[in-house]
């Protein structure tokens, strides 16, 4: 199996055009090397603005096809808005090599933001770990890592993804929950959360052990993907996921 790196995007963009975030994306891709599994922050070309739904999903259609181009020798996870009988999704796509490999919307909506109000929520049963080049995959969505029993839905999966817009009030969870994620999964995860003035955060790499790499100063925090990390935990503590 070729070496994969891991990659967690972290930028500020909920102010910014959606265009602006684009080119901010571009450019963070194109510094990554090939065979990179890149996940960036949740709705990181629109972030939240309401008012904004109708143009939001349309330029996540216009747009896709060169967010698609930019996964050659690449994998790129993100959420994008979409709109779909006039309901709108937080629409999570998984993009490996120019083709779509993976897609669902997010379940579980966020009530103190209002999520619910204006997104529609996807089913729990489309949560599910899917296959990158051998490599097990799996991702929750922002509020979903509050779910323990989605943790139980991905049991086995050797690489979890968070892409997260979780707010500054609220770190040490997002900090803890991801942490606890990889040591109770036994896997690797890899969050990345927005970095706007009222963000938390605090992306970064976590191994079956614990061990994180977070820093709030990077664009791009890396870390080469070792399955033996995985496979030594599992061994160590015995779950049943060798």
């Amino acid at each position: 199996m070729t070496s994969k790196t891991l990659v967690a995007l972290q930028f500020a963009y909920k102010d910014k055009s959606l265009e602006e975030n684009f080119e901010t994306l571009a450019t963070l891709v194109a510094q990554t090397l090939p065979n990179s599994i890149i996940l960036a922050p949740e709705l990181c070309l629109s972030g939240y603005k309401y008012e904004d739904m109708d143009k939001s999903a349309a330029f996540s259609k216009k747009i896709f096809p060169q967010i698609l181009k930019l996964s050659c020798d690449k994998s790129i996870v993100l959420t994008l808005i979409e709109k779909e009988n006039n309901s709108f999704f937080n629409t999570l796509y998984v993009l490996h090599n120019q083709t779509l490999i993976h897609k669902r919307a997010k379940a579980k909506l966020f009530p103190l933001g209002d999520e619910p109000k204006y997104f529609t929520s996807g089913s729990c049963d489309s949560i599910q770990v899917f296959n990158i080049d051998g490599i097990k995959i799996a991702v929750l969505i922002c509020f979903e890592l509050r779910f323990v029993e989605l943790w139980y839905k991905i049991l086995g999966a050797d690489i979890i993804l968070v892409p997260a817009f979780w707010g500054k009030a609220r770190r040490e969870h997002f900090e803890t929950l991801t942490k606890a994620l990889a040591i109770t999964n036994q896997a690797f995860v890899i969050a990345s959360n927005s970095c706007d003035e009222d963000m938390a955060a605090s992306s970064g790499i976590i191994t079956a052990f614990g061990e994180e790499n977070r820093n709030n100063d990077l664009s791009l925090i890396t870390q080469v993907y070792d399955p033996k990390i995985n496979k030594t935990m599992r061994r160590y503590i015995d779950r049943g996921l060798l």
